[in-house]
């Protein structure tokens, strides 16, 4: 009885495709003499910043506080305080690319507000990484066809199928220039327009694949 033959094989895919959110920074500072005036400047700020998010309705998928800072700054001599510092952080993921640059410009013209991003990716589960793996497998396939081919023989069945290298998935960022940060501190007379341009992701797929064929015919068939 002569063993099946064996062909082993890599299927590889590298698709771009667009972003599905987009997560940009804003965080309010205030700054007085006192706590307590401090902090409640602070949340004051922090009030109007979620309010003119929370309009955006629909536009924002999710709003999540970050850090929060609060820290005093003493005077050069001696343990006596000058001032206050205050912080909060927010971060606010957007699936509305269309008011994004609007939503953004507007947080910026806000008092003592700094704005960081956006940054650009693809859902956790997003149906591209499927896609990406079902082409994977179909590159497979065919690089098994054409070996069997040029050998004069047929794919019968399949041995193995794994898909190496994609424990992980993760999009990646192709547009090259820093890390995708930027600070703006605007003017308060108006609001300029700007269009942000969503950054391609590249989707990497990668699997590996062992097919059985019938006997090759350029290597002669058994008798």
């Amino acid at each position: 009885m002569v063993d099946a033959a064996v062909v082993a094989v890599r299927g590889e895919v590298t698709r771009e495709v667009q972003p599905e959110l987009a997560r940009f920074a804003v965080t309010v500072a205030a700054r007085g003499r006192d706590r307590p005036g401090t902090l409640e400047r602070l949340a004051e700020r922090g009030d109007a910043v979620r309010a003119l998010i929370d309009g955006y309705g629909a536009a924002i998928e999710r709003r999540e506080s970050g850090s929060l800072l609060v820290r005093p700054e003493w005077k050069r001599s001696g343990e006596r305080v000058a001032a206050y510092h205050a912080s909060v952080t927010t971060t606010v993921t957007v699936v509305d690319f269309t008011v994004l640059g609007e939503l953004m410009l507007r947080l910026a013209d806000q008092d003592q507000v700094q704005i960081g991003g956006p940054w650009w990716s693809l859902r956790p589960a997003s149906p591209e990484f499927g896609q990406a793996r079902r082409a994977a497998i179909d590159e497979a396939i065919a690089r098994a066809r054409d070996y069997a081919d040029a050998l004069g023989a047929e794919v019968t069945g399949l041995v193995e199928l794994a898909d190496h290298g994609m424990a992980a998935p993760q999009p990646m960022m192709v547009r090259g220039g820093g890390h995708g940060f930027a600070a703006m501190d605007l003017a308060a007379e108006s609001t300029p327009q700007l269009d942000l341009d969503p950054q391609v992701q590249t989707v990497h797929a990668v699997v590996e694949a062992r097919f059985t064929i019938s006997a090759p015919a350029a290597l002669g068939r058994p008798s």
